[in-house]
């Protein structure tokens, strides 16, 4: 279904798929180089470096099901370690966009852009992102190398990046890739109230998904947003997305489980949202008091 799902949105012209080692601990990239064999011109590809099992330096960060544990560790033999890995299971000679997943304090951000900026040198990435950073953090990077783009959560609901960063990345030429654009599936409208959170779904103990919470948002949605999103032929999910989209410089990261869920996403930018308009869900959203 995966696979099927990726060559789905490649079909529907969608040409970036953002991964990670720590995923599946490497399960997401293989599949993924399962799925574009032969289509390799046809993607940019983006994978990251930092959260490590191998190794037990840097910051404990989670522990796996199987008990292994996980590390944020961004120290160059680390990284130059990691960069193989990731090449042999997604069965590529090089990455297009080479991110640190979360930020690791045990390494100096100028020892780690240098390990990133050589390898950019020897042609094994191409451009260098960095993931969940502070600004301060984003602006040690682009002090000590060539800063391509920042992957923060970031939708209509959580939208702190707008007070300082998103400015910082736009007038620094640096892209924003926006994680978790739906807010884990708030913002479609489409989780009932009724609906019960299990085992480990995170959404289970978060109170933003609380009966009542749900209830509120859906109203909203259905009774402001599904105006809007008719205006330009969207369902209520696709808006939400198409109005991050529409901003220059910000890339939406869409989840997708089958080939039906691709190609919904990839319709999400089919139309330019007007500013205006982007300006009023926004409100809406803000209204809500989340």
């Amino acid at each position: 279904d995966s696979i099927k799902a990726i060559n789905a949105a490649i079909d529907m012209e969608i040409n970036l798929i953002d991964t990670a080692p720590a995923y599946g601990k490497g399960l997401s990239e293989k599949i993924i180089g399962k799925a574009i064999k032969g289509k390799r011109d046809k993607v940019v590809i983006a994978t990251k470096c930092g959260l490590v099992w191998k190794f037990d330096k840097g910051e404990m960060f989670f522990v796996y099901e199987s008990g292994a544990k996980v590390y944020r560790f961004l120290g160059p033999k680390s990284i130059k370690y990691e960069i193989e890995q990731s090449l042999l299971r997604l069965g590529i000679d090089y990455i297009d966009l080479y991110q640190t997943h979360w930020q690791d304090r045990t390494t100096p951000i100028e020892v780690t852009m240098e390990t990133l900026m050589d390898l950019k040198e020897e042609g094994k990435i191409r451009s260098i992102g960095a993931s969940n950073a502070s600004l301060n953090q984003l602006k040690q990077y682009d002090q000590a190398g060539q800063l391509d783009a920042d992957q923060e959560k970031y939708s209509l609901i959580d939208d702190e990046v707008e007070k300082e960063i998103l400015p910082w990345c736009k007038s620094n030429n640096v892209t924003m890739l926006a994680y978790s654009p739906l807010a884990k599936g708030l913002l479609t409208g489409k989780i009932t109230p009724d609906r019960e959170f299990k085992g480990d779904d995170l959404r289970k103990d978060d109170y933003r998904f609380s009966a009542g919470n749900r209830r509120k948002v859906n109203s909203v949605l259905e009774d402001e947003f599904k105006s809007i999103a008719g205006k330009y032929g969207l369902s209520i999910a696709q808006l939400s997305v198409a109005a991050l989209i529409s901003q220059d410089g910000v890339v939406a990261l869409c989840g997708a489980r089958n080939e039906k869920q691709a190609e919904e996403n990839a319709k999400a930018g089919d139309h330019l949202i007007e500013q205006s308009d982007v300006k009023k869900v926004k409100n809406v959203i803000k209204g809500l008091y989340l």
